[in-house]
């Protein structure tokens, strides 16, 4: 088995904190997810997380007008250059200090942004190489605070800049005679926005206080004037000899916004005059404005509040036209795609991202993750679904074809700590810390069973068993394992035994025998036919964190404190081997750790095991950034993957920073904003997951649960940042199978010519490149496939239906490919039965492929039924009424009959493929 797995996705968190930006079309929306940058393709209903990632959580990001670029600015002021076309980093750089906002120029030559007190323009990255991409052009000065927000002119001909000190200062993009840079003030608190009219120097300046004030220039933007080409001292000799010499230095150092009225209209400068000044809040309502955007065609002002409140107006009348609350947080960002219809909401209070299109008042795009983190997850059994748990008590369910959560269960008043699948996979399990097991539908989406405890209780852990039929879950408190029977819901039996809480469950696939891990050290093996004793009782050296079966059900996996995973036999109970795993987990150091990270690293084990598809390897998480896959019979660790590189979680690396240790100990320990006399900062004792009442908290990277996919192509964990998945490389590689130098593409194409289809077959499967065996595969005729697929070895059988199941999910020849399945499982089905273990992954993802062919065809399909009933219907009712309609409506009649059936059967003539796919 290959590991070439890749970072593939990030589900589970839709936004985190920046700024949200429209692609050049405005059918996307970038979104700021932590360290990453998640896409979500509106008209495609997709969502794809670029395979990058920067050092802090993402602070800023800046889009080029072609939406060809962007610049990733983090806390720490390192910025990325990205192209989204090729989803790359084109160049690294810093800014030595944290940037606040980035934005291009409207013709793309050059972007601002605002550090500190300052702005400075770059020139930006061309087509052509450069040495360096990121060039400063110029560093303009005048704001006492921290600079905001940042708009350009149309021409980028100019830029304003907004600042905490409540003054709006416009700057000369280039070296402009009448203006350089002026002031506006009218505000008394923080610039939270600013933007310039269309095609005009005329300006808008709104501040956090709900105050929006309107400046009008006297200057059209073609009015700006470059100086002239002689230098200031030929300049000064000039102005020298026409007696203006006692003016010289007043006008170097004099703003333009405080000049007298005689000297503008002597010199010509640029001037403002506010002309009007709106109030957000009215009748005392006071509501902090905390983002904005505007739509200079349309003149549309959208605003966002700190209550979850966004206005829409119409510029520069200030007439409301829309007033909606769509969450409970703070508003964080907001942006307007570039036909003003559809206006996207970041909330970073509860990780909320909303698509809204105003003017037909509907959502377009509504998700949020998890309040808290995730702690578990499943798949369902053909690999389409995810469903995590989080401490929020929040169930959510996962396509993981387009990164989308369609249904949310929230039926659990406390933490989720359990999830699973029926083998049917459509019904999902959960349990959690509020005493009740849960089962819900995923056809009605509803909750249809709830199974308690004779007792109050807390559960830890749930499990199903290969039928479905029977439900168990283990009690945190009681140290006692409860089972239900899913069709009437009553309590079956509750299994004693265990002297300590139990950790986790697991169901053996083949047959009726529950494993049950306790922190007593024990792992205890219960037959369900055998009124449920104790089959086996196995000692562990060590409390057990958890317990999973291989898929064959001929091993059983336990994880336990001592950073071991120990492998077992079930049937005879001896112990076949065992991993030592601490070296490999390499925990980092808190910043609040008194003791080092090699002596914290004792504490750490891994809490998670998952098997593969084939069960050849093994996946181990736990209090680590780390993800190991180790090989089961050689026990050897194959491959470890870094999860995060995020420095803005906490235990990420394993030395501190020597910048913070000083005489008296880490600076992370003194809280420098309290002012308690004592003045340090210590973790309250039991915390695990960052201490939530510090004014600086850091949640602690962990990896909470691990699950293969069951077509054997992804895995994914429920980590501190969301749920990661990781699939296989899809790059083009040279992976040859059993080739020798007599077999070359040209060979291949001369057997097709020849219509030798077998021998083109197999020589492009040894050759093994996809375009090559989708050449030869869609090269036999249809009435010749039964003949091929009989033709071809038992070994090529198995490669067949992996590219089968791979070219569903993008080709158009659905019923060509189903042919090719359906002849090759007819006539090779024996063969392949025998190897149903190895075959496994390839039938599961072949399945799920083509169940998501059924489900689209389906809906198309039922669709195009009733629109034909309701045209049938509306023809009937039209003829009872005939000796009414006027004459030679009949014929008219009859041409718009015909016309609406043309129309409504272009999709009916799939029903076929339905028939097949069913």
């Amino acid at each position: 088995m290959k590991f070439a797995y890749r970072f593939s996705n990030l589900l589970g968190t839709v936004y985190r904190r920046g700024n949200l930006n429209f692609t050049f079309d405005g059918n996307s929306v970038i979104s700021p997810v932590g360290n990453r940058v998640t896409i979500f393709d509106l008209k495609n209903n997709r969502s794809d997380t670029l395979p990058l990632a920067t050092r802090y959580n993402i602070q800023c990001v800046g889009l080029s007008p072609d939406g060809r670029l962007a610049i990733i600015v983090d806390e720490g002021g390192d910025a990325l250059l990205v192209s989204l076309v090729c989803r790359s980093v084109l160049h690294r750089f810093h800014f030595k200090g944290s940037v606040h906002s980035v934005s291009f120029s409207p013709d793309g030559r050059k972007f601002v942004v605002t550090k500190g007190n300052i702005a400075q323009m770059y020139h930006a990255p061309g087509k052509k190489r450069e040495f360096n991409a990121f060039f400063l052009d110029k560093t303009y000065f005048g704001p006492y605070d921290e600079t905001t927000c940042i708009d350009w002119t149309d021409d980028s001909r100019c830029f304003v800049v907004g600042s905490k000190d409540m003054s709006t200062w416009v700057f000369g993009a280039e070296r402009w005679d009448n203006l350089i840079y002026y002031a506006l003030g009218g505000h008394k608190d923080a610039i939270v926005a600013c933007f310039f009219e269309s095609s005009s120097l005329d300006l808008y300046s709104l501040s956090q206080d709900g105050v929006l004030c309107v400046w009008q220039c006297d200057t059209p933007p073609e009015g700006l004037r470059l100086k002239p080409p002689a230098g200031w001292k030929a300049d000064l000799l000039q102005r020298e000899e026409e007696g203006e010499e006692n003016q010289e230095g007043d006008r170097e150092t004099t703003i333009q916004g405080k000049a007298t009225p005689a000297e503008e209209e002597k010199t010509g400068k640029v001037k403002y005059s506010r002309l009007a000044k709106y109030f957000f809040n009215k009748e005392g309502d006071f509501n902090n404005l905390t983002a904005a955007a505007f739509h200079k065609k349309s003149h549309l002002l959208v605003t966002g509040f700190a209550s979850g409140i966004f206005h829409l107006h119409e510029l520069p009348e200030f007439n409301l036209i829309h007033s909606l609350s769509i969450s409970d947080q703070s508003i964080a960002s907001v942006a307007v795609n570039s036909s003003g219809d559809w206006i996207a909401f970041g909330c970073s209070g509860l990780g909320q991202l909303l698509v809204w299109e105003w003017q037909s008042e509907s959502y377009v795009l509504k998700q949020q993750g998890h309040f808290n983190s995730m702690v578990t997850l499943a798949y369902s059994p053909d690999g389409q679904y995810i469903v995590t748990g989080g401490d929020d008590g929040k169930g959510k369910v996962w396509n993981t074809l387009s990164g989308f959560c369609f249904v949310t269960f929230t039926e659990h008043s406390s933490g989720v700590t359990g999830v699973t699948f029926t083998a049917t996979g459509y019904v999902v399990v959960t349990s959690s810390m509020d005493g009740t097991v849960r089962a819900f539908d995923l056809h009605r989406y509803r909750n249809f069973r709830t199974f308690t405890s004779p007792r109050p209780t807390q559960f830890s852990c749930v499990a199903v068993d290969a039928s479905g039929e029977i439900v168990s879950a283990g009690a945190q408190d009681s140290f006692e394992i409860f089972v239900w029977s899913m069709q009437t819901g009553r309590l079956l039996d509750v299994l004693s035994g265990h002297e300590g809480p139990i950790s986790g469950l697991c169901f053996n696939p083949m047959k009726s025998i529950l494993a049950s891990a306790s922190w007593d050290k024990t792992v205890r093996l219960w037959d369900m036919f055998d009124s449920w004793r104790t089959k086996e009782t196995l000692a562990l050296t060590s409390d057990a964190l958890a317990v999973t079966f291989r898929p064959d059900g001929a091993e059983l996996a336990v994880a336990t404190l001592n950073s071991q995973i120990t492998f077992w036999d079930p049937e005879n109970a001896v112990q076949t081997g065992s991993i030592e795993g601490r070296h490999d987990l390499k925990t980092g150091r808190k910043e609040l750790d008194k003791i080092t990270a090699k002596h914290s690293a004792k504490g750490k084990a891994f809490g998670t095991l998952c098997y593969s598809a084939d069960g050849h390897s093994i996946l181990a998480g736990g209090m680590s950034k780390f993800v190991c896959i180790y090989h089961v019979r050689e026990q050897i660790l194959m491959k470890r993957f870094e999860i995060s590189c995020n420095l803005s979680l906490d235990a990420m690396e394993e030395f501190l920073n020597r910048r913070k240790m000083t005489e008296f100990g880490n600076l992370a320990l003194i809280d420098q904003d309290a002012g308690q006399e004592d003045g340090v900062a210590i973790a309250l004792p039991g915390v695990k997951k960052g201490d939530m009442s510090s004014r600086h908290f850091k949640p602690e990277i962990r990896v909470t649960s691990v699950r293969f996919s069951p077509t054997g192509r992804c895995w994914a964990a429920t980590t501190t940042e969301g749920l990661l998945i990781y699939s296989l490389d899809t790059r083009v590689l040279f992976d040859p199978f059993e080739l020798d130098t007599s077999v070359t593409p040209r060979r291949v194409r001369e057997a097709l010519r020849q219509q030798d289809f077998t021998r083109a077959i197999l020589m492009a499967l040894r050759l093994n490149e996809s375009k090559l065996v989708q050449e030869a595969l869609e090269a036999v005729p249809r009435d010749e496939i039964e003949v091929v697929s009989s033709s071809l070895p038992e070994l090529y059988v198995e490669k067949v239906l992996e590219f089968l199941a791979s070219s569903f999910e993008v080709s158009r020849h659905v019923e060509f490919y189903l042919l090719w399945t359906q002849k090759l499982l007819m006539l090779h089905g024996q063969k392949l039965k025998a190897r149903a273990t190895t075959l496994l992954p390839v039938i599961q993802f072949l399945q799920k492929s083509i169940q998501r062919h059924l489900d689209d065809l389906s809906k198309l399909c039922g669709w195009n039924r009733y629109n034909m009933q309701y045209a049938l219907a509306v023809s009937q009712q039209r003829g009872t009424k005939r000796p009414l309609e006027p004459l030679g409506s009949e014929e008219e009649e009859a041409e718009a009959s015909e016309d609406n059936s043309l129309q409504l059967l272009g999709g009916a003539g799939r029903d076929s493929e339905e028939e097949m796919l069913a």
